[in-house]
């Protein structure tokens, strides 16, 4: 028998939403419930179990290969930088947002150099 898709699935159901529009939705108490049981489960460290999550599609490795970490919005400062032209050709391959992937890229190399640091001390 094959699996129906959930309400959320359809495509034609599916709504663009920024984080404010999640911030200010009215949760159900049903979905508020379900929230604090797996707020309470992650905090002790217990995952819920197998059954709470069956009718969720596995990510793929694809998908997952293309997740990257997301980070607080934050005034960015315009500059000017030249590229080796393979570079720009490398980052545009990768899809829009090449100038993003730059700063991602950077962001990333920070953060572990600053991490990287503490850990010497």
């Amino acid at each position: 028998m094959a699996k129906r898709l959930s309400a959320s699935s359809v495509r034609e159901g599916l709504v663009q939403m920024t984080s404010e529009d999640i911030k200010r939705r009215k949760w159900t108490k049903s979905e508020m419930q379900a929230m604090r049981k797996a707020s309470e489960a992650q905090a002790a460290g217990v995952d819920l179990p197998e059954k709470e999550y069956e009718d969720i599609p596995r990510l793929t490795a694809e998908q997952l290969a293309r997740m990257v970490r997301f980070r607080a919005v934050r005034r960015k400062v315009p500059v000017s930088v030249r590229l080796d032209p393979q570079v720009l050709t490398w980052l545009k391959s990768k899809g829009e947002g090449h100038l993003t992937r730059i700063n991602d890229i950077l962001a990333n190399l920070m953060e572990a150099e600053s991490a990287a640091g503490s850990r010497r001390r």
